[in-house]
């Protein structure tokens, strides 16, 4: 076979790989121009957390002359990804899944959507719990004679942190279910790592809250209970090797019905 013959599917992957990129910033670009017109709107929504629980008077600040605009537009683009996850996450599986056995996307599939719905219900709870009760806690703690004023592009830096932070950790049972199927651990190894795990939850809850205990429980006990889901949902996996060992005999049975005829 010649190197010609040989760098021609490579070629078609790269092409194909192209045109998904490409799908994809159209896509981005379409959502964003569709929301753009409500940049304000939509910063207003997200500040909407702070702004009550600020004292009466009170207000947002810019120290920046150019962050009035910016900052809505930055939460724009952001936004616009965030809403387009579902489309991105279907071009990645269309990329792929030509190139998975038929046990890997029974696998990944499911995978796809759970760690996308997950995602999304820990922005939420952050957004509808979290951020509630650590603004309320954080302006009652004000000393006397010093008014909260937040800047716009800090709060907005702010809850992006918080709202990746809780996005990710409420990938928990995504990744151990991939820890187990990958074989690395398993769901009775887990169990008995248990209190290792509940003191590393509130640790990283430490870690990526702010100083205060109210965001730390709230971020670490939604871990534990999402541990003992992927726990459980990780004993419905066969693990890799298994899967491998299948595959293996599905294709040794395939070439001896194919020597026989």
């Amino acid at each position: 076979m010649s190197s010609v013959e040989e760098s021609q599917p490579l070629i078609t992957h790269l092409i194909e790989l192209r045109n998904r990129l490409l799908r994809c910033v159209i896509f981005i670009a379409v959502v964003f121009l569709a929301l753009v017109y409500f940049a304000n709107d939509i910063y207003h929504l997200i500040a909407t957390p702070l702004l009550e629980a600020m004292p009466r008077g009170a207000t947002m600040i810019a120290t920046n002359v150019v962050s009035p605009f910016f900052t809505p537009i930055k939460l724009t683009i952001l936004a616009s990804v965030f809403l387009s996850v579902p489309f991105l996450l279907y071009q990645i599986w269309a990329f792929v899944a030509p190139a998975l056995y038929q046990h890997e996307k029974r696998l990944v599939y499911p995978l796809l959507i759970s760690s996308t719905i997950l995602f999304y219900v820990g922005v939420a709870f952050a957004y509808y719990v979290v951020f509630p009760l650590v603004f309320s806690f954080l302006s009652s703690t004000s000393p006397d004679g010093v008014v909260m004023a937040t800047d716009i592009s800090s709060y907005l830096d702010f809850v992006l942190t918080l709202f990746m932070a809780f996005g990710v950790c409420f990938e928990v049972p995504v990744a151990i279910i991939l820890l187990c199927w990958a074989g690395i651990t398993t769901p009775n190894s887990l169990q008995e790592k248990r209190p290792y795990i509940i003191v590393a939850a509130f640790v990283i809850g430490m870690l990526l809250t702010p100083p205060d205990i109210f965001s730390q429980t709230l971020l670490a006990v939604p871990m534990c209970l999402l541990f003992e889901l992927g726990v459980m949902c990780a004993r419905f996996y066969t693990p890799k090797e298994n899967n491998q060992e299948e595959t293996n005999s599905e294709q040794e049975k395939t070439s001896q019905s194919s020597v026989e005829k």
